[in-house]
């Protein structure tokens, strides 16, 4: 999997400018194991991927910390690194923060939001429709994430933004494997288009229902994904 980095890189590279290399290499690395793209129990060096990334083996070293503190990669002395399995326990902690956070940003957001972050919104879910036309799931879960980010944003809860994110990666892995594996993507976009509306109209009683409804939906689906991809989990 790694050498299908080569492909990606030059995409990403021209983002080294807005931050540090082990920032790079850190984010490079961090979406391929989201996406998928690197599998659990897949196991990588500092020294490949120093060399494809064209960078110092040091900043590889601090990103693979990172990571590692974010259960995206195991260290075992003895044998070398391996991207984490993901971990239902990881999954569902995070979700249920997530889940009691947003249902109070949707709160928020019902009594503060004005026209632009309704437009942006709104936007959003346009490119969304477009996804479910065109069939992309990966773009769809890209712009899943800039929906919700929106809503934090939009509340000024920009930091409360980058801690979810930061303890929701295996939840993140999840929802990717249930895109991926299921193209009946309608219900997570149409769960959106009610929030978006709830919102709008100042219904918060509506906005914290369909918010809690769409953070559990996970729930229903993790044992079946568990069955089907039984070499990805823990």
């Amino acid at each position: 999997m790694l050498r299908e980095w080569v492909g990606t890189i030059s995409t990403i590279d021209t983002k080294r400018v807005n931050g540090s290399t082990r920032d790079f290499v850190y984010q490079t690395i961090k979406n391929q194991i989201i996406n998928l793209e690197l599998e659990p129990g897949k196991k990588i060096s500092e020294k490949e991927v120093a060399k494809l990334l064209e960078v110092s083996k040091t900043p590889v070293r601090e990103a693979f910390l990172m990571l590692a503190q974010e259960d995206l990669l195991d260290v075992f002395p003895q044998s070398g690194t391996f991207v984490s399995y993901i971990s239902l326990e990881l999954v569902e902690e995070g979700r249920f923060v997530r889940q009691k956070i947003e249902a109070a940003i949707v709160k928020e957001a019902c009594l503060s939001f004005g026209a632009d972050q309704l437009f942006q919104l709104e936007s959003n879910l346009a490119m969304q429709e477009l996804c479910l036309e065109k069939g992309t799931h990966q773009r769809l879960f890209e712009l899943d994430e800039e929906y919700h980010r929106t809503l934090f944003e939009g509340c000024k809860k920009n930091r409360s933004w980058k801690m979810i994110r930061q303890m929701n990666s295996h939840f993140d892995r999840l929802r990717v494997l249930r895109l991926a594996s299921n193209p009946e993507w309608t219900g997570i976009v149409s769960q959106h288009k009610n929030i978006f509306e709830a919102i709008r109209n100042q219904d918060i009683e509506l906005a914290v229902k369909v918010m809690n409804d769409h953070l559990e939906a996970v729930n229903y689906e993790k044992d079946q994904l568990r069955l089907n991809y039984p070499t990805y989990f823990s």
